[in-house]
């Protein structure tokens, strides 16, 4: 059996039956609390069987949360697995359902975002009303411009409320957004302009960082200089109070002459779409070599993201919702954008880091001053406040009351950190695991179902409905409780999935279904106890997660190769204690080269960072004399990431 590699007390390694290390470690007491509690309040076992056992009964309940200006034909059409569709035949707007028909029913004064940036001391309250209306007339205006039902539109901005609006007003045409992260450098920009050829890109000409601004009107025309597809417009959001923008007068308009001046920007209605059409497509990081553009469903997400925002998260309408997270990720789109709208609640957008800006207060300030019911960030926010303040000095001077639950996902969350957080917030912090592609969690503390807020320690908590989580382990059979393996999720997936890659149905397919028939191969590694719980103890592919952003280091490789001084590297991701993960990059210099390891090292640094963007956080280089490999040539970058993290495995007899 394997065996973990677990440090005891006096720091020294040792190794361990897994088995019986995990209920020791994992208090198997408090597992064994948590069962009587879920057994002794059947209202989760009963939904989550139903969701199984009978899906179609279960998700049309489910579905009547949304408004349908044409009923459904059929639940689920099951019959080109694993391209199941949901609610076939039934037509709807995610724009009606985020904004009209809590307006048409009388909420229109209700607040929608709040926006708070202390990088620029300034806060905004939009209602449902306001944020209607400008979205309406965004939507005309992109109409004007000859957007219609099915075009994309690349969104190209920071958190701020314009973000919400583009992206509304794109789906209100019932066209597809693809909101691209603010970090990227051009040539990443270019890459997904070119694969989702937008007949309109609408941007920002800046962001915003402590202690610099990020010209974004630049980098997307060094973008649109190498990209072989042109928009036929750009619409650029002027922040006047940070820098004027540099305008092409032969493709550029700026958003306030969209909205105000053109005559086009009249009120555009609702265009109602097919369930199974795309909201948006969302480009995470692949190890494939191309764009891998997940591609979501209208009509199963809004429904998933409805269900979960109350049963997962335990919000109501009345609740502020705030997540910590940037448009370009997939946290984004489900739970600052579409999710809380969805509810009618309101959601905050907070334009900051959680220090330097300009201090750690930050994260307590906004709870205090818009008294919020719910957080979701990543683990990362967390470490680096608890950097700043250790003994929660900082948290102690604000009133978190309002405050019920904080949850975390999207990387590694150590104990210290979730006891500093407890502590520190005075609330239950919960663990929990989705992904990309999957568009909302996979697994959780459902508040809204009841579960013991107390989970066990590490755990991601129980398979939301719909979710048959499996561990598949080393020999290929269903694992054992507590026996590592790889994750994968029985078909047919729930509504709200990835219904498809964009210009990729092959690569769907052969990339998560082909190695395990009848199953979605998640790519994570983890086990299960017996009680049910998951646990995620790692990741099967090359995808590193800095700060809780996906990176490929299959991209920073391609990068670093493009050196002429370098023949062979390999990146993997190293433990961070505040990133989570951080880039190493080992790098073979050319026999004939004239430089010394530090100076190509040093060049490394910057051209990764000029071309991928900050974001990889490129820091560690070291020359070598060369790379381990197997014997087909591959590089063993596992061996090399297991070397440099001091985590090898043993195998028992």
């Amino acid at each position: 059996m394997r065996a973990i590699y677990e440090h005891v007390s006096n720091g020294g390694p040792v190794y361990i039956n897994a088995s019986i290390a995990l209920k020791v470690y994992l208090d198997l007491d408090l597992l064994t609390d948590l069962y009587d509690n879920i057994c002794k309040n059947p209202k989760y076992r009963e939904i989550y069987r139903k969701s199984i056992e009978n899906p179609e009964q279960f998700w049309s309940e489910v579905g009547t949360l949304l408004t349908w200006t044409k009923p459904w034909k059929k639940v689920m059409d099951n019959s080109n697995e694993p391209f199941t569709k949901w609610f076939v035949g039934g037509e709807l707007n995610a724009c009606y359902n985020a904004l009209d028909r809590h307006v048409h029913g009388g909420r229109g004064r209700k607040v929608a975002l709040i926006y708070d940036s202390p990088l620029i001391q300034a806060a905004q309250k939009v209602t449902y009303d306001e944020l209607l209306d400008k979205v309406s007339r965004m939507a005309g205006a992109l109409s004007k411009f000859g957007v219609r039902k099915g075009d994309r539109v690349v969104i190209y901005m920071p958190v701020i409320p314009e973000t919400v609006i583009a992206m509304l007003a794109v789906a209100r045409l019932g066209a597809v957004h693809s909101v691209v992260f603010g970090g990227f450098a051009a040539s990443e920009l270019a890459i997904r302009i070119e694969h989702a050829t937008p007949k309109i890109i609408i941007a920002a000409n800046c962001g915003i960082e402590p202690g610099k601004v990020i010209n974004y009107k630049k980098i997307l025309s060094d973008a649109l200089k190498s990209s072989s597809f042109k928009p036929s417009r750009c619409i650029i959001f002027e922040r006047r109070n940070i820098e004027k923008a540099t305008l092409d007068r032969n493709t550029d308009t700026l958003w306030d002459e969209v909205l105000d001046t053109l005559s086009g920007s009249e009120p555009h209605p609702c265009v109602a779409v097919e369930s199974n059409d795309p909201l948006y497509i969302l480009y995470t990081s692949g190890t494939t070599g191309e764009p891998k553009g997940v591609q979501r469903p209208v009509g199963g997400h809004l429904v998933a993201l409805t269900w979960t925002m109350r049963n997962t998260y335990g919000m109501e309408s009345d609740d502020v919702w705030w997540t910590t997270s940037d448009f370009g990720w997939v946290v984004g789109h489900s739970y600052m954008c579409y999710a809380p709208l969805l509810c009618g609640m309101t959601s905050i957008l907070y334009e900051g880091k959680p220090d330097r800006t300009p201090d750690a207060a930050q994260y307590f300030r906004i709870v205090e001053k818009y008294r919020v019911s719910g957080l979701f960030t990543v683990p990362t926010a967390l470490r680096v406040i608890k950097r700043e303040d250790p003994y929660s000095n900082i948290g102690r001077r604000y009133d978190t009351s309002s405050l019920r639950q904080l949850f975390v996902a999207g990387e590694h969350l150590d104990h210290e950190t979730r006891l500093w957080a407890q502590h520190s917030f005075r609330v239950p912090v919960l663990n929990h695991w989705w992904q990309t592609e999957t568009g909302h969690p996979i697994t959780a503390t459902c508040v809204g179902l009841d579960h013991c807020l107390n989970p066990p320690k590490l755990s991601v908590g129980l398979p939301l409905p719909g979710y048959d989580v499996r561990v598949v382990a080393d020999h290929g059979t269903e694992a054992k409780p507590y026996e590592m393996g790889r994750i994968v999720i029985k078909l047919p997936l729930p509504p709200g999935v990835m219904s498809t890659l964009y210009k990729a149905s092959m690569t769907f397919y052969d990339l998560y279904f082909r190695q395990f028939p009848g199953f979605y191969d998640t790519m994570d590694a983890g086990f299960i106890d017996e009680f049910g719980f998951v646990y995620i103890t790692a990741r099967e592919d090359d995808v590193i997660n800095v700060a809780g952003h996906r990176i490929s280091t299959a991209a920073i490789e391609d990068v670093v190769m493009s050196h002429s001084d370098v023949t062979d590297a390999a990146v993997v991701g190293v433990s961070e204690p505040i990133k989570g993960q951080i880039p190493i990059c080992f790098f073979v210099l050319r026999k004939d080269s004239d430089k010394c390891e530090k100076a190509v090292g040093d060049e490394l640094v910057t051209k990764v960072r000029g071309t991928i963007g900050p974001v990889v956080d490129l820091k560690l280089t070291a020359a070598v004399k060369d790379l381990p490999r197997t014997r087909s040539g591959k590089t063993c970058r596992k061996i090399i990431s297991k070397l440099v993290n001091k985590q090898l495995l043993t195998v028992c007899p």
